[in-house]
């Protein structure tokens, strides 16, 4: 799937949180039990697709988080690729285009991990190709991973300057 130097930009939207909590504030709201499967499955698809990230740039939001802790333990991934970004929380459009400038320098893959409905945009600002929406119209599903790639190029917020080579969204996982 992956070419062996291509640039690439990895989107993923946090898996299934849990609104039956008491925890308070949006931003404290953790995963649910199938949000923890379904990052295990995630993480499975990224190992056998050869597309684990060079660099992870993360909401901190608590669902973020633990999306991220839970996919760089189970890809077996360095935690210190990690960076925690304000910005992503509730971004908007040109919010996440600026996370990406900051941290795509020397990085051949990079991966997002972030909130709709600003993820949603971000696919189809960048994406040169229309991307395949759920048969209920959703993009970015939790846990979904959009592939961007750039080919020999660099990784670029341009409008359209990317092809979207995959979306895998957990359901569509066997």
């Amino acid at each position: 799937m992956a070419s062996g130097q291509n640039r690439q930009l990895l989107i993923m939207r946090h898996a299934k949180s849990d609104w039956d909590t008491d925890d308070g504030s949006d931003f404290d709201r953790p995963l649910s039990r199938r949000g923890i499967k379904d990052i295990n499955a995630m993480a499975i698809w990224l190992e056998n697709n050869h597309l684990l990230p060079d660099k992870i740039v993360s909401s901190p939001a608590r669902r973020a988080k633990q999306t991220t802790s839970l996919l760089i333990k189970d890809a077996k991934l360095d935690k210190h690729l990690t960076v925690w970004d304000d910005k992503i929380y509730e971004a908007g459009l040109g919010d996440l285009l600026t996370v990406i400038d900051n941290h795509s320098e020397d990085v051949r893959r990079l991966l997002i991990v972030g909130h709709n409905p600003g993820l949603d945009n971000l696919v189809m600002y960048l994406a040169k190709n229309h991307p395949e929406f759920t048969s209920s119209g959703k993009l970015m599903t939790t846990a979904a991973i959009a592939v961007m790639d750039y080919g020999d190029g660099v990784i670029s917020t341009e409008d359209g300057s990317a092809v979207l080579i995959d979306l895998m969204r957990p359901k569509e996982l066997s």
